[in-house]
């Protein structure tokens, strides 16, 4: 990780800003924009990359969707730190926390492919021979990661043009 930057739990001070990396990735169509409540009651989720001089410049967010099961979640970065490593680190101690909770498999919906590539996610084909009861139980979730993992058609609309992706651990 640079010097530049660290990457630490999220505070509840931090909603503000992650709500401000979100709004132009949102406006562009590339991530969804939620309300102020739902990033509060997720806050343990998230994790922030912040500058040495306090600056959000990041934040990404793992949640976990079933046992062995976890999906990446709100990866932002200011425009002036892209292509710096800040995208790199959060999602590398998002894997690390996955594997720190006992998840196995990581899924994203992307439009980054090659970014996820590199970081070893591979394209889904399907929902990844999930067993019919366990698939039974993510049908009742509400959750929206869930239905996209799930590749629901009521999600379709929200997701046109992104790509279903997925690492083992």
């Amino acid at each position: 990780m640079s010097a530049s930057f660290r990457i630490r739990p999220a505070r509840t001070s931090d909603v503000a800003h992650i709500r401000r990396l979100v709004r132009p990735l949102a406006d562009a169509r590339v991530l969804l924009e939620k309300e102020a409540v739902a990033y509060f009651e997720s806050l343990q989720e998230f994790r922030i990359a912040e500058a040495e001089d306090g600056q959000i410049i990041g934040c990404g967010a793992l949640h976990v969707m079933w046992e062995d099961l976890a999906e990446v979640r709100t990866l932002a970065t200011s425009d002036d730190w892209r292509g710096r490593g800040v995208g790199h680190a959060l999602v590398e101690q998002l894997i690390a926390d996955a594997r720190n909770l006992g998840v196995e498999r990581i899924f994203c919906l992307t439009f980054e492919v090659d970014f996820f590539k590199r970081h070893g996610f591979d394209v889904m084909e399907n929902q990844g021979a999930i067993d019919p009861e366990v698939y039974s139980e993510l049908l009742r979730s509400h959750d929206e990661g869930v239905a996209e993992f799930l590749d629901l058609a009521r999600v379709k609309p929200n997701t046109l043009g992104n790509t279903r992706m997925i690492r083992y651990l």
